[in-house]
């Protein structure tokens, strides 16, 4: 991203980063799910990987509607996220079982806080250019990230991690 010059340039800015961090969260995930053993949490990823198509489709349109070339600008913080899931799930990890599903949702999760950062301050921009549509598109994907969250900490906390510490 060049030199913001002014709100708008930030909105727009972050609407490209989110793009490629969803892009890498999406490509991550595709990696991660086949290791995991809950069934609850690899029907989770399978569906939080279709969430973050929809995501994707909301900024690409709303990057359109701004009249600002339709192109993503490489997200180095969700590279390091997805760098340390990949390493935390495939190469410092047991091959499968409840301590990996544990590691699995602990990353997912460190992405996920990222996206809820992203599109909820780009949906407070949005907020004060007046972009009403793209406000109520940002805050709903904020909303359903969230949710995500919230559902895998329930997982956790209800079932993975108790099964991770009987071993």
């Amino acid at each position: 991203m060049s030199t913001p010059e002014d709100l708008n340039d930030l909105y727009t800015g972050e609407l490209q980063d989110l793009w490629s961090a969803n892009d890498q969260m999406a490509r991550t995930l595709k990696k991660i799910t086949p290791k995991a053993s809950d069934k609850a949490l690899k029907d989770m990823l399978t569906k939080s990987q279709e969430g973050i198509a929809k995501h994707t489709e909301i900024l690409k349109s709303l990057l359109e509607a701004s009249d600002e070339k339709v192109k993503k600008e490489h997200c180095k913080g969700m590279e390091g996220l997805c760098a340390e899931a990949i390493k935390h799930t495939t190469e410092e990890a047991p091959d499968k079982g409840p301590v990996l599903d544990a590691q699995i949702i602990a990353q997912y999760q460190r992405m996920s806080h990222y996206g809820i950062a992203g599109f909820g301050t780009t949906a407070a921009f949005a907020k004060a250019l007046g972009l009403k549509d793209a406000v109520k598109a940002l805050s709903q994907a904020t909303k359903e990230i969230y949710g995500s969250d919230e559902y895998m900490t329930k997982l956790a906390e209800t079932s993975v991690n108790i099964a991770a510490e009987q071993g």
